[in-house]
Parts: structure tokens; sequence; C-alpha cells
């Protein structure tokens, strides 16, 4: 259906009665050539990249609920590639240019908004850092802008810049970052994967794996009955430690929460994303109005999509030590999303550990922002049985080889054992 303001007013006033679905909610077959477990951003994109790039269709998205019930809507929204190192800057870097033509090429619009990001700098030492966080970005592709601090004043004055024990000395600018509408990226990925044959699952819960002689993985138990497939995929976020104990693995990931919060709508205020640098507090303003922001992961393991107070609390007095004008707003609402930590901050793309399976994980605090060149370089290693070039750095074996991306600045890290 071609969406006009008459199709507006006609579902709006009919319950969207007329209206057609986006996608197909699709029985399972009995096999599949390719089986993804996870209908998240990361899930979909691989499916929809599966089909476009290397024509592979028969492929099924599982969903134990539906699509995007998980950290897809369970974020801050943020896409930048100011990342550091050389195992990881590349593959951000790409997932920018993907995102800077993914409504084009979904022909779906997810509200991507480029408004650029910074990284606040209080001390000398700081802003050597991000020198050099900086120069590596502009050698991988990416812009990055030393900014001094009536530069960053001009950008943000709401910023408290007579703050004696955290002065702001200027900033890290990357105006390519941005923010995306999450569930929209859900949407336009199933809508472009469902368009090209894909079956996207929902309410099917994977409560076991088949195995065949050797060992290898030839297929899943789900809720909805058993479903074969000669390539199983895992792209399930913070599940995947749960997911990965039925197949009897035991993976270098914790998971933990992580909290966001949103305030009450105001009217414009924050240009594109402010990070807080002798804190961990970030913020952004949505479409709606309201800021949005965010800050530690909550200091335990958990499954569950809440958090606790205290982190409220440490978040809150983040964001007053820099923005003193947030305490005039109420927070009426707040949300967690499950994170699944690596050791050194870095995801894991792997082919295995057991034949037949697949490992897309470990993506810390970079999950959404990925997105687009997690599918894309997912569906790749799937389709060729090789790692794609971007993410050969990411294997799983550099926890054994000790070949780390001790990617440092990319948020708390948690003590994992």
């Amino acid at each position: 259906m071609r969406y006009s303001l008459f199709n507006v007013i006609v579902n709006g006033l009919t319950g969207n009665r007329f209206a057609e679905p986006a996608w197909r909610d699709a029985a399972p077959k009995p096999a599949y050539d390719v089986i993804i477990v996870g209908g998240g951003g990361h899930g979909l994109a691989t499916a929809f990249y599966l089909a476009k790039n290397h024509g592979v269709r028969n492929v099924a998205v599982l969903e134990k609920g539906w699509i995007g019930s998980g950290n897809a809507g369970r974020n801050t929204t943020i896409f930048r590639s100011n990342y550091l190192l050389p195992g990881n800057e590349p593959f951000y870097e790409w997932s920018m240019k993907l995102w800077e033509g993914l409504e084009q090429e979904l022909n779906y619009n997810v509200m991507a908004s480029q408004r650029g990001i910074v990284n606040l700098i209080h001390s000398d030492g700081q802003r050597d850092a991000y020198v050099r966080r900086g120069n590596a970005m502009r050698l991988a592709g990416a812009d990055a802008e030393l900014l001094d601090r009536d530069q960053v004043r001009a950008l943000a004055p709401f910023l408290d810049f007579e703050n004696s024990r955290f002065p702001i000395k200027g900033g890290l600018l990357q105006a390519r970052a941005g923010t995306a509408r999450h569930d929209a990226v859900v949407w336009g990925y199933a809508r472009g994967a469902d368009q090209l044959g894909v079956d996207i699952i929902q309410n099917c819960e994977v409560t076991g794996f088949q195995r065949d002689a050797e060992g290898g993985v030839i297929g899943v138990e789900t809720t909805r009955g058993a479903i074969r497939a000669k390539k199983i995929a895992l792209a399930v976020a913070g599940s995947t430690s749960r997911v990965a104990d039925k197949l009897g693995l035991r993976l270098p990931i914790e998971s933990l929460v992580l909290q966001a919060f949103v305030s009450e709508g105001i009217k414009p205020l924050v240009p594109g994303v402010i990070t807080f640098g002798a804190g961990h507090f970030y913020i952004s303003q949505s479409d709606k109005g309201g800021l949005v922001f965010g800050g530690d992961l909550d200091g335990y393991n958990s499954y569950a999509q809440r958090g606790n107070l205290p982190v409220i609390e440490d978040v809150l007095e983040g964001g007053m030590a820099v923005m003193p004008t947030l305490g005039r707003l109420r927070l009426p609402r707040q949300w967690a999303g499950l994170c699944d930590m690596t050791m050194d901050g870095s995801p894991i793309f792997e082919i295995g550990p057991l034949p037949g399976l697949y490992l897309n994980a470990g993506w810390n605090y970079g999950g959404f922002k990925a997105t687009p060149a997690s599918g894309w370089c997912f569906a790749h290693m799937i389709a060729r049985d090789e790692p794609h070039p971007l993410t050969a750095a990411m294997r799983l074996d550099r926890f054994r080889t000790g070949h780390l991306i001790d990617e440092k600045g990319v948020g708390a890290q948690p003590n994992l054992h």
C-alpha cells in the first residue's frame, strides 16, 4: 500500500482495519538452508543481507517473543564510529557508511539523524587520548575534529562550563554520528528480508538443538516444533550464554543490565549526542523532545530486563555534574537491556565452535550502532564460510591466544573471571 494522508486518516478512523502488514507472520517449515536465532536488529539484518548480497533466501529468523522485543528496542539509539583500535574502527566506520544509505537501501524511514557526537575533554591527559583517537579514526576514513572550549560552548551552551571539579576543556567531535529510531530499524530490516523470501517466525523459542553423530548442529527444538537447517546462526545478544549452554558451550561472556532513561519532552535543547568525560553519562534528545541518557552497567550478572536504584542515582549524579539544568526535569520512564560483555569490550564473530554453528555475540555497548555492519559481515561469514575481512580480529580464539582488542573507552567493563 502506498501511504498518503488519505491512507493515514482512513486507518486512524478504522483502527488500521485496511492496513497491510509490513511482513508475513510465517509458520515454520520443516527445514531451511539457514536458521538465524534472534529476531533483533542483528538477526534481521543478517537475514536481509544473506538474501540480498548472497542470494540465500531459504532462511528463517526465529524470535522467542516479537521481533525487536530484546535489546533492539531497549537502547539509546546512538550510532557512531569513534573507536580507536584497528580491530574495531574500520568495522564501525563501515557500519556508519551503511547507516548513511540505509533508508535508501530498505526504502524505509528509520529516522536516522546525523547530528553529531561530542566527547567532552576535562583534562590535559584526556585531550592527548582524544587526539590519538581522532587520528586513528581519520586513518580509518572516519571524520574527527578536535574542539576547544569555546567551540564546545558554541555547540552546547547549556553545559556547566564553570564547574571547577570537572572543567570542560574541549571535545572530540564526530559530526556524522547520530541517532535512529530503533523500532524503525527493526521494522525496515524485517520488511526488506520478508520481501526477499525470508520467513520471520515470532513466538518461537529455541529450547534445544539437534546434533549429528559427529557433534555437529543440524537443527533446533522450539516451542513450535523441531526445525532442521544446514547452518544455524546465533544472534541473541544478552541471551547468548544461556542459549550456548544448551549446546554445552561456555563462552567468555557475562550478561549485565544496562539502564536507559528519558525525561519529559521539552523544546529542542541538545543538538546531538554529548558524553561526559569525567564520568559515564551520555545524552541526546529524541524527536519527541525527551532527553535520552544512560551510563554505567548495573554491577551484577542478570538476565532480567530491569535495573536497580543505585545505578539510577549514579547516572543522574553524572548528568547533574555536567548539565545542572537536568534537575528541573521530571523522569517519567526508565528501561534496561542486556549487555553480553566480553573481557576486552569487543564483539565475537566465529564459525563454530561446533560444526554447523555460527556465532555473533559479545557486543558490550556497541550493539545498536553495529547493526548494519554486523548483519553484512555475519551474512558474509554464513554464506561463504569465511570471516569477513572487517571482523578478522574478532574471532573467538583471541581469548586463548591473547590477541585481545582491548577497546578502552567503550564503557565500563565487568569483572570477568
